[in-house]
Protein backbone atom coordinates (compact mmCIF):
# COMPACT_ATOMS: atom_id res chain seq x y z
CA UNK A 1 0.00 0.00 0.00
CA UNK A 2 1.09 3.35 -0.75
CA UNK A 3 1.05 6.48 1.47
CA UNK A 4 2.57 9.22 -0.41
CA UNK A 5 -0.94 11.14 0.06
CA UNK A 6 -0.73 10.86 3.74
CA UNK A 7 3.05 12.53 4.40
CA UNK A 8 1.45 16.21 3.34
CA UNK A 9 -1.10 15.85 5.70
CA UNK A 10 0.99 14.46 8.58
CA UNK A 11 4.01 16.90 8.33
CA UNK A 12 2.33 19.94 9.46
CA UNK A 13 1.60 17.62 12.71
CA UNK A 14 4.69 16.08 13.56
CA UNK A 15 6.30 19.04 13.41
CA UNK A 16 4.33 21.21 15.24
CA UNK A 17 4.52 18.43 18.49
CA UNK A 18 8.27 17.85 17.59
CA UNK A 19 10.24 20.95 17.57
CA UNK A 20 13.60 19.50 18.53
CA UNK A 21 13.70 18.54 14.92
CA UNK A 22 14.70 19.89 11.69
CA UNK A 23 11.62 19.89 9.44
CA UNK A 24 12.05 22.44 7.36
CA UNK A 25 14.51 25.82 6.31
CA UNK A 26 13.65 28.85 6.94
CA UNK A 27 10.10 29.46 4.92
CA UNK A 28 10.86 32.94 4.01
CA UNK A 29 14.41 32.10 2.23
CA UNK A 30 13.96 30.32 -1.69
CA UNK A 31 16.30 27.33 -0.57
CA UNK A 32 15.51 23.70 -0.46
CA UNK A 33 17.80 20.44 0.56
CA UNK A 34 17.85 17.43 -1.78
CA UNK A 35 18.80 14.42 0.75
CA UNK A 36 19.25 11.07 0.26
CA UNK A 37 18.85 7.42 2.73
CA UNK A 38 19.93 4.02 3.04
CA UNK A 39 23.43 4.50 0.74
CA UNK A 40 25.94 4.56 -0.09
CA UNK A 41 25.25 2.20 -3.03
CA UNK A 42 27.69 0.65 -4.81
CA UNK A 43 25.77 0.69 -8.21
CA UNK A 44 23.26 3.60 -7.54
CA UNK A 45 25.60 5.84 -5.77
CA UNK A 46 28.22 7.00 -8.50
CA UNK A 47 25.57 7.67 -10.96
CA UNK A 48 23.94 9.97 -8.98
CA UNK A 49 27.31 11.81 -7.84
CA UNK A 50 27.92 12.12 -11.39
CA UNK A 51 24.73 13.92 -12.03
CA UNK A 52 25.00 15.69 -8.88
CA UNK A 53 28.51 17.52 -10.03
CA UNK A 54 27.24 18.09 -13.36
CA UNK A 55 24.19 20.24 -12.18
CA UNK A 56 26.71 21.43 -9.26
CA UNK A 57 24.41 20.50 -6.34
CA UNK A 58 25.71 19.43 -2.77
CA UNK A 59 23.12 17.28 -1.74
CA UNK A 60 22.84 15.97 2.18
CA UNK A 61 23.22 11.78 2.34
CA UNK A 62 21.91 10.07 5.91
CA UNK A 63 24.15 6.76 5.62
CA UNK A 64 23.38 3.14 6.88
CA UNK A 65 27.00 1.90 8.51
CA UNK A 66 26.27 -1.60 6.79
CA UNK A 67 26.67 -0.12 3.08
CA UNK A 68 29.55 2.13 4.24
CA UNK A 69 31.14 -1.05 5.47
CA UNK A 70 30.26 -2.29 1.79
CA UNK A 71 30.76 0.22 -0.51
CA UNK A 72 34.02 2.17 1.24
CA UNK A 73 34.75 3.90 -1.73
CA UNK A 74 31.89 5.17 -2.65
CA UNK A 75 31.51 6.97 0.50
CA UNK A 76 34.80 8.05 -0.01
CA UNK A 77 33.76 9.74 -2.73
CA UNK A 78 30.39 11.09 -1.76
CA UNK A 79 33.01 12.48 1.00
CA UNK A 80 35.46 13.90 -1.63
CA UNK A 81 32.54 15.54 -3.41
CA UNK A 82 31.49 17.73 -0.65
CA UNK A 83 28.44 16.16 -0.01
CA UNK A 84 26.77 16.51 4.07
CA UNK A 85 26.92 13.39 5.78
CA UNK A 86 24.23 12.21 8.02
CA UNK A 87 23.06 8.88 9.85
CA UNK A 88 20.66 6.74 9.30
CA UNK A 89 21.53 3.98 11.86
CA UNK A 90 24.10 0.83 11.06
CA UNK A 91 21.01 -1.15 9.67
CA UNK A 92 17.66 -0.35 8.91
CA UNK A 93 16.20 -0.90 11.95
CA UNK A 94 13.62 0.73 13.46
CA UNK A 95 14.87 3.05 16.09
CA UNK A 96 11.67 2.71 18.97
CA UNK A 97 12.91 -0.90 19.19
CA UNK A 98 16.27 -0.54 19.95
CA UNK A 99 17.53 0.39 24.17
CA UNK A 100 18.82 3.45 24.61
CA UNK A 101 22.15 1.52 24.95
CA UNK A 102 21.55 -0.42 21.77
CA UNK A 103 20.82 2.91 19.85
CA UNK A 104 23.81 4.76 21.27
CA UNK A 105 26.23 1.68 19.89
CA UNK A 106 24.47 1.70 16.40
CA UNK A 107 25.04 5.33 15.86
CA UNK A 108 28.56 5.22 17.22
CA UNK A 109 29.31 2.29 15.38
CA UNK A 110 27.66 4.04 12.04
CA UNK A 111 30.63 7.04 12.75
CA UNK A 112 33.17 4.43 13.14
CA UNK A 113 32.50 3.29 9.40
CA UNK A 114 32.24 6.61 7.96
CA UNK A 115 35.84 7.55 9.87
CA UNK A 116 37.37 4.45 8.27
CA UNK A 117 35.44 4.69 4.74
CA UNK A 118 36.28 8.67 4.46
CA UNK A 119 39.85 7.98 6.26
CA UNK A 120 38.37 10.80 8.98
CA UNK A 121 39.55 11.18 12.15
CA UNK A 122 37.08 8.98 14.67
CA UNK A 123 36.89 12.13 17.22
CA UNK A 124 36.17 14.50 14.12
CA UNK A 125 33.29 12.40 12.96
CA UNK A 126 32.01 12.10 16.44
CA UNK A 127 31.92 16.01 17.00
CA UNK A 128 30.76 16.78 12.99
CA UNK A 129 28.84 13.85 11.30
CA UNK A 130 26.18 14.16 14.46
CA UNK A 131 22.69 14.73 12.10
CA UNK A 132 20.65 11.57 12.48
CA UNK A 133 17.45 10.75 10.80
CA UNK A 134 15.62 7.64 12.01
CA UNK A 135 14.69 4.72 9.89
CA UNK A 136 10.85 4.97 7.92
CA UNK A 137 10.72 8.55 10.27
CA UNK A 138 9.68 6.52 13.27
CA UNK A 139 10.42 7.92 16.51
CA UNK A 140 9.13 7.78 20.17
CA UNK A 141 8.10 10.84 22.28
CA UNK A 142 10.99 11.99 24.04
CA UNK A 143 13.30 10.68 21.64
CA UNK A 144 14.65 13.70 19.98
CA UNK A 145 15.28 15.42 22.88
CA UNK A 146 17.35 12.51 24.20
CA UNK A 147 19.04 12.18 20.50
CA UNK A 148 19.84 16.18 21.35
CA UNK A 149 21.52 15.74 24.99
CA UNK A 150 23.77 12.84 23.31
CA UNK A 151 24.87 15.63 20.87
CA UNK A 152 23.11 14.88 18.07
CA UNK A 153 20.96 16.51 15.78
CA UNK A 154 17.44 14.73 15.09
CA UNK A 155 16.17 15.61 11.56
CA UNK A 156 13.21 14.66 9.76
CA UNK A 157 11.54 15.24 6.23
CA UNK A 158 8.69 18.01 4.79
CA UNK A 159 8.74 15.95 1.27
CA UNK A 160 8.47 12.56 1.09
CA UNK A 161 7.29 11.29 -2.47
CA UNK A 162 7.95 7.84 -1.47
CA UNK A 163 10.29 7.06 -4.51
CA UNK A 164 10.89 3.71 -2.60
CA UNK A 165 7.34 2.23 -4.05
CA UNK A 166 9.21 2.53 -7.70
CA UNK A 167 6.47 5.08 -9.17
CA UNK A 168 8.38 6.11 -11.59
CA UNK A 169 10.86 9.66 -11.92
CA UNK A 170 7.62 11.45 -13.42
CA UNK A 171 5.12 10.04 -10.85
CA UNK A 172 8.22 11.59 -8.01
CA UNK A 173 8.49 14.72 -9.60
CA UNK A 174 4.77 15.58 -9.70
CA UNK A 175 4.97 14.65 -5.89
CA UNK A 176 7.58 17.07 -5.10
CA UNK A 177 6.44 19.94 -6.96
CA UNK A 178 3.21 20.02 -5.85
CA UNK A 179 4.84 20.03 -1.90
CA UNK A 180 7.55 21.97 -2.35
CA UNK A 181 8.06 25.33 -1.03
CA UNK A 182 10.62 27.55 0.71
CA UNK A 183 12.89 25.62 3.12
CA UNK A 184 11.68 22.29 1.98
CA UNK A 185 13.76 19.16 3.19
CA UNK A 186 12.76 16.44 0.35
CA UNK A 187 13.68 12.83 0.88
CA UNK A 188 15.04 10.75 -1.39
CA UNK A 189 16.78 7.06 -1.84
CA UNK A 190 19.86 6.18 -3.52
CA UNK A 191 20.20 2.91 -1.68
CA UNK A 192 18.31 -0.65 -2.74
CA UNK A 193 14.89 0.30 -2.08
CA UNK A 194 14.40 3.22 -4.36
CA UNK A 195 18.17 3.54 -6.52
CA UNK A 196 17.10 1.88 -9.09
CA UNK A 197 14.95 5.32 -10.51
CA UNK A 198 17.18 7.85 -8.36
CA UNK A 199 19.42 9.23 -11.36
CA UNK A 200 16.15 9.47 -13.43
CA UNK A 201 13.98 11.01 -10.69
CA UNK A 202 17.07 13.32 -9.69
CA UNK A 203 18.04 14.36 -13.64
CA UNK A 204 13.89 15.74 -13.99
CA UNK A 205 13.52 17.10 -10.90
CA UNK A 206 16.85 19.58 -10.43
CA UNK A 207 15.99 21.61 -13.53
CA UNK A 208 12.16 21.72 -12.53
CA UNK A 209 13.02 23.07 -9.43
CA UNK A 210 15.52 25.18 -10.68
CA UNK A 211 12.55 26.90 -13.01
CA UNK A 212 10.88 27.68 -10.29
CA UNK A 213 12.97 29.77 -8.68
CA UNK A 214 14.81 27.09 -5.25
CA UNK A 215 18.12 27.18 -4.68
CA UNK A 216 19.74 23.60 -3.04
CA UNK A 217 21.56 23.42 -0.21
CA UNK A 218 22.37 21.30 2.68
CA UNK A 219 20.90 20.37 5.67
CA UNK A 220 23.48 22.05 7.73
CA UNK A 221 22.70 24.98 5.26
CA UNK A 222 19.09 24.25 6.85
CA UNK A 223 20.18 24.18 10.35
CA UNK A 224 21.78 27.41 9.61
CA UNK A 225 18.67 29.46 8.28
CA UNK A 226 16.55 29.28 11.48
CA UNK A 227 16.64 30.40 14.93
CA UNK A 228 16.33 28.34 17.61
CA UNK A 229 13.03 29.64 18.82
CA UNK A 230 11.23 28.86 14.96
CA UNK A 231 12.34 25.09 14.64
CA UNK A 232 9.96 24.75 11.54
CA UNK A 233 7.88 26.89 9.57
CA UNK A 234 4.49 28.43 11.59
CA UNK A 235 1.57 25.63 11.47
CA UNK A 236 -1.57 25.79 13.50
CA UNK A 237 -0.90 23.34 16.55
CA UNK A 238 -3.05 20.23 15.96
CA UNK A 239 -5.51 18.47 18.78
CA UNK A 240 -4.47 15.53 20.30
CA UNK A 241 -6.89 13.87 17.81
CA UNK A 242 -5.37 14.91 14.98
CA UNK A 243 -1.90 13.92 16.54
CA UNK A 244 -3.29 10.60 17.07
CA UNK A 245 -5.03 9.90 13.99
CA UNK A 246 -1.46 10.84 11.59
CA UNK A 247 0.33 8.99 13.85
CA UNK A 248 -2.02 5.94 13.49
CA UNK A 249 -1.86 5.88 9.24
CA UNK A 250 1.91 5.91 9.64
CA UNK A 251 2.98 3.00 7.62
CA UNK A 252 4.54 -0.33 9.64
CA UNK A 253 6.97 -0.78 7.06
CA UNK A 254 8.76 1.62 4.35
CA UNK A 255 11.96 0.37 2.81
CA UNK A 256 14.48 -2.12 4.81
CA UNK A 257 17.97 -2.68 4.53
Amino acid sequence: MQFAWLYPRLYPALAASFPLGLWAGNPDRREIALSFDDGPHPEYTPDLLRLLDQEQVTASFFWLGCWVDRAPAVAKQVWDAGHWLGLHGYHHRSFPRLSADELQRDLKRTQRAIAQACQLDPAWVQHHVRDVRPPNGLFLPGALAQWRSWGYRPVLWSVVPEDWTHPGPTVVQRRVLDQVQNGSLIVLHDGPCGGRDVVKTVAQLIPALRDRGWRFVTVDRLWDSIEQDTLNPASPKPTAREIDRAINQMPKQMPNE
